[in-house]
């Protein structure tokens, strides 16, 4: 029997990710295309199947021999692979697995990016081993994604695993990028710590190396933190409390055997994982409080994993 094929597509505002995969989840190959956003991304997808094309012509692949085609993209999807508007990319509501299936000639399988990359780290990632996951990656923002016994969760508008936009304080004035206010995101990103840094040396004088910052990142805050800075350690407890209750409440839905912490504030390593495992067990119901916390392995590869998976099932 000939060996078989798939691709993993990861779709983001600035570059396109792409995957070819055997079956058994081994990337043969890996490459990027700037994502073309002009005139509302209307490029965006043939770009993508000619490339694909150009790799299946490349490496002289029969398209009997190809499974399909797995893509991860910005925004909401439902089941069907209709995107629900992608803000970043200009699209609107469309089905974009019909599209693209009908531009490469194979089967095409969509989900959101965020769970398309939990579904990566279950594969051949941080998780691997485990049925039940929740990924949260923290970043700009705040993604997650939910995975069932196997099965990634999109839910009916295709917005399940958004757990950024749980609502975690009411007190909250500022508002968030989705409108509302008091968001997880505005708390646990990597732009919610640099947030949380600003109010708490404009509420104390208390010495920290962060006063000497033109701009802090959370970078700084977390290397601080780690010296024992009195400010970016208030900093990293108050995200970690965050999280950690938000995912607690996650827990009492999901049920995960593991999460997983990927996005940028994850290279912070231990002592992110150690604040937010603390004020989980301490805010979990008891038949959940053994969940396992472990940083995603597979980094910017999440998605064209995940993708490939998808498309696998």
């Amino acid at each position: 029997m000939a060996a078989q094929y798939v691709f993993g597509v990861d779709l983001g505002g600035t570059t396109v990710k792409m995957g070819l995969f055997n079956v058994s989840g081994e990337v043969l190959d890996k490459w990027e295309i700037t994502t073309r956003k002009e005139n509302n991304g209307e490029l965006i997808l043939s770009d993508i199947a000619a490339s694909i094309k150009e790799k299946i012509a490349q490496k002289e692949i029969a398209l009997e021999d190809i499974i399909g085609v797995g893509m991860g993209v910005p925004g909401p999807v439902k089941d069907d692979g209709t995107v629900i508007k992608c803000a970043n990319l200009g699209w609107g509501i469309f089905n974009v697995a019909e599209e693209l299936g009908a531009l490469v000639g194979l089967p095409v399988k969509v989900g959101n990016d965020a769970n398309v990359a939990a579904l990566g780290e279950m594969w051949q990632g941080g998780a691997k081993g485990h049925d039940d996951v929740v990924m949260v990656t923290l970043g700009t923002g705040v993604g997650g994604g939910i995975i069932v016994n196997g099965k990634m969760i999109a839910g009916n508008h295709g917005a399940g695993g958004e757990i950024g936009h749980m609502k975690v304080d009411d007190e909250e004035t500022d508002v968030c990028g989705c409108g509302k206010t008091g968001c997880l995101e505005q708390y646990s990103s990597a732009t919610g710590i640099v947030r949380i840094a600003k109010k708490v040396l404009a509420a104390s004088d208390t010495a920290s190396k962060l006063r000497d910052k033109e701009e802090i990142t959370a970078k700084d805050i977390f290397d601080s933190a780690k010296e024992g800075d009195a400010v970016a350690l208030t900093c990293v407890d108050t995200l970690g409390s965050y999280l950690g209750n938000a995912l607690a409440n996650v827990a009492c839905v999901a049920d995960p055997e593991v999460f997983v912490v990927g996005g940028g504030v994850s290279r912070a390593g231990d002592i992110l994982l150690d604040t937010i495992r603390k004020h989980y067990v301490e805010n979990a119901f008891h038949a959940c409080k053994g969940a396992e916390f472990v940083v995603a392995t597979l980094g910017n590869d999440a998605g064209i994993y995940g993708s490939a998976k998808l498309i696998l099932g």
